[in-house]
């Protein structure tokens, strides 16, 4: 096997790669960084020590779910002092969809799924092997074994470790309602923002609704969450009255409908809400402009 055909396989898994690490680490600058560095390793061998590796995909994504095991620990101890709430990047509809063969929409769906807000906000709960655990297993069809040979774990523990992040995860997911039951209730919380409807907004809300904003130090944010229908509804009336110049567009998600925030054409915010039995639980502010490059395209 020559050089060029190791370049070739090499940058041929690269969104495969990237796709892996964003569902690991919550962000695509992360995720760029976690590649790189694989990538890195790869091009470190000698073209002899690439030779003799049978499988070049299997070896990529090994050294890629070892870096994202050890990049999720330290990045525990940095959120730690991060400025405010740490939210996931939220992405475009579709964003990771390129080149997929899911021709049937219900199979986008299902790709923008893996890759929600909703599912990233669980997946933060996890214990970083278990995070490795699912997204590997799950989502990526690789068997316990090769798992864990990244995770440092017996094929037995690492099948412990993808149960117990399936069933918390099965947990969220039993409470989420349909895309058009989402849209909807997302329409109807845009009403009620518009008008500046205070009763109609509550009326949609979950009366234990919980508001998170990610401002990263970089942005004015709500450094703490806001809990309860009727203060989340001030919060985001006073919001937007407080902003006259900022628009407010409906667009796509991977979590479905969410809002742009626009200041002279710019995006300056990503609202995400997670409804639950027809009303909104959580409501996702990404202000971060540091998570906000994919919605700048």
């Amino acid at each position: 096997m020559d050089d060029e055909k190791h370049l070739a396989e090499a940058i041929g898994e690269r969104q495969r790669l990237v796709a892996i690490a964003y569902r690991m680490l919550g962000t695509t600058g992360e995720a760029e960084d976690a590649v790189q560095e694989t990538y890195t390793r790869w091009y470190r061998m000698t073209e002899a020590d690439r030779d003799r590796i049978a499988n070049p995909q299997a070896w990529l994504t090994r050294v890629l779910g070892r870096v994202c095991l050890d990049m999720l620990g330290t990045a525990r101890a940095r959120r730690e002092h991060y400025v405010g709430e740490w939210l996931p990047e939220p992405l475009p509809a579709g964003f990771f969809s390129a080149g997929s063969t899911a021709a049937d929409p219900l199979d986008q769906v299902t790709l923008d799924d893996s890759v929600s807000s909703a599912l990233l906000v669980v997946l933060e709960a996890l214990t970083p092997p278990e995070r490795v655990a699912f997204v590997l297993h799950d989502v990526f069809a690789l068997p316990f074994d090769e798992i864990g040979r990244i995770v440092g774990r017996s094929a037995p523990a690492v099948r412990q470790l993808a149960t117990t992040a399936r069933r918390r995860i099965r947990e969220a997911r039993d409470r989420a309602v349909s895309r058009t039951e989402h849209n909807a209730v997302v329409q109807a919380f845009a009403a009620a923002c518009y008008a500046g409807d205070l009763a109609a907004l509550t009326r949609v809300l979950d009366p234990a609704v919980e508001l998170r904003s990610d401002g990263g130090g970089f942005v004015s944010a709500a450094r703490r969450p806001v809990y309860g229908a009727d203060r989340v509804g001030r919060f985001l009336l006073g919001a937007l009255a407080k902003q006259p110049e900022t628009e407010v567009e409906i667009l796509e998600t991977t979590d479905g409908a969410a809002f742009a925030l626009r200041r002279d054409g710019a995006v300056t915010g990503i609202v995400n809400l997670n409804v639950v039995d027809g009303r909104v639980r959580d409501v996702w502010m990404m202000l971060n402009p540091q998570k906000l490059l994919q919605w700048h395209a």
